[in-house]
């Protein structure tokens, strides 16, 4: 059974909740009355100007603790929420195609409305009780981030892996008419969700807007480890093209129509289409970028930024990997990089044998695959590496290889760096500074 009360994990050194001997592995129960149950409840109640605590100390004693709220912050903090587990089977769920022999937090669905509130997850609120609804209504947890996929009930069952499922658009209404802002996304599954029932689901959603903030379509990602699993048609090449070329269109007509950007198509359908990307004005401010919608051209403008204000730099020649989709354009300010530093630079497109041949995004490129993928080539002394590549705070890849397993591999100094194109460049000037240092 769960513990109760939220759990203390940390208190800073000279705060007011050091100074009320507050510690941690203590555990807040109430504010004000009000049960705790985690931290948007502790940020909700927390809002009033007189506070009253009860915590449970590591003994078992009960404190009460009553202060005024500073400005400063009360000084604790908590481990993140546990999630709730997804009850779906989406056809297209991409932890059902992963390979065995994964550390297990990987093979976890979550479906919980505080992490889409939290962090931007999205969830498809098909298991929210009305309860977490009014919580939801109450807290003014907005903006939330929602998978809709389709809002034809039965078609959404079927790609969702459910039956009897509360129509998503009576929750989004209701959402709605309570002011919540919701971001929302579809996941294309070619010859099921696209053609009439995708128009629909956009007409339905725009509705919505300015509530429904934006809509993001991202093709379905497919590995080699599908193996029991429906058999989906994946996004080609023609297909991408021709889909860029009807939805564009309807994306700038949408954008007339409501005066505001809405629909956002994934990166994914212009790289594989060969089409080339919108002006960047046309993502606003990008409310899907996270979704790999605008990173491309994102990193183009960045680029040319970078570019400008680049100075010639002293360092061993580097090696930076990249994965397949994003090559050519990283490729083109590489060289230019090069050009304009007079740095030794090589890109190198890693192909994911791990997943398969379909899955070509940086962020899934693993540690084994780059070892692979660099054994004909020469690294030199230095290895860069973007970050999307490895979990933040772990450093580690999806096959759980890490920085020292790939420099011990490849004989190299291994190093991250932010994947962008400034991140790159500060990166290339910290190692240039090291080099300098020690020469």
């Amino acid at each position: 059974m769960a513990e109760e009360g939220l759990l203390i994990e940390a208190v800073m050194a000279d705060s007011l909740a050091a100074e009320l001997e507050i510690e941690a592995g203590d555990r807040l129960l109430m504010i004000n009355g009000c049960v705790v149950r985690d931290i948007i409840d502790y940020n909700f109640y927390t809002s009033d100007d007189e506070l009253l605590f009860l915590i449970k100390k590591g003994d078992g004693d009960l404190w009460e603790i009553e202060f005024d709220r500073p400005d400063e912050g009360i000084g604790i903090s908590f481990a993140p929420p546990v999630p709730a587990s997804c009850g779906n089977k989406c056809i297209f769920c991409f932890v059902h195609q992963m390979p065995r022999g994964l550390r297990k937090p990987l093979y976890v669905k979550d479906e919980d409305f505080r992490l889409s509130f939290l962090y931007g997850n999205y969830v498809t609120l098909s298991n929210i009780s009305p309860e977490e609804l009014e919580r939801i209504k109450e807290q003014r947890l907005s903006p939330l981030y929602i998978s809709v996929h389709a809002t034809d009930n039965a078609l959404r069952e079927r790609l969702l892996g459910r039956q009897k499922l509360v129509p998503v658009l009576e929750t989004i209404r209701q959402l709605a008419d309570c002011g919540i802002v919701m971001h929302t996304q579809i996941v294309l599954c070619p010859g099921i969700n696209d053609g009439a029932a995708l128009a629909k689901t956009v007409h339905d959603l725009a509705s919505f807007y300015p509530l429904v903030a934006s809509l993001a379509i991202v093709p379905l990602g497919l590995t080699r480890h599908r193996k029991g699993l429906e058999a989906l048609a994946p996004v080609t090449e023609t297909y991408a093209a021709r889909f860029v070329d009807e939805w564009l269109p309807q994306q700038f007509v949408l954008e007339e129509r409501l005066k505001g950007d809405f629909l956002f198509l994934a990166d994914e359908f212009f790289l594989k289409g060969r089409r080339p990307f919108p002006n960047i004005a046309s993502y606003g401010d990008f409310p899907q970028l996270e979704n790999g919608v605008g990173m491309i051209p994102l990193f183009l403008a960045g680029s040319a930024a970078t570019l400008a204000s680049a100075e010639p730099l002293s360092l061993p020649p580097v090696t930076v990997v990249t994965g397949l989709s994003p090559y050519p354009f990283i490729l083109d300010f590489v060289e230019k990089l090069a050009a304009k530093t007079s740095a030794s630079i090589t890109l190198v497109p890693i192909s994911n044998s791990f997943f398969g041949d379909e899955v070509t995004v940086t962020g899934l490129v693993t540690g084994i695959d780059i070892v692979e993928g660099l054994k004909g080539v020469a690294p030199g002394s230095l290895l860069l590496i973007p970050d999307v590549m490895l979990k933040e705070g772990e450093g580690l890849f999806l096959d759980e290889m890490n920085l020292a397993g790939i420099a011990a591999a490849l004989l190299c100094e291994a190093h991250v760096f932010e994947a962008s194109p400034e991140g790159f460049y500060r990166k290339l000037v910290d190692l240039g500074e090291c080099s300098s240092s020690l020469s």
